[in-house]
């Protein structure tokens, strides 16, 4: 099992990894809408919200060597 984890999204707030590999499959705990480099939730609408959200998980994505395809 690959632990996934980089600085480009928020860190995990608990006792868990932002994610994992393991046979090929990633799995995720999710993201929440803080922008990594000010650590806050900056969006004041819940589009904004899920936009930064979706950052955060393409992020994560991108560090176990995949995307959103």
């Amino acid at each position: 099992m690959k632990v996934v984890a980089t600085e480009k999204a928020p860190k995990a707030l608990g006792p868990y990894s932002q994610g994992y590999v393991s046979g090929g499959v990633f799995y995720s705990a999710g993201q929440i809408p803080v922008n990594p480099a000010t650590d806050a939730v900056e969006a004041d609408t819940i589009e904004g919200q899920a936009e930064q959200a979706c950052k955060n998980v393409g992020e994560v994505l991108k560090a176990a060597g995949t995307d959103f395809d």
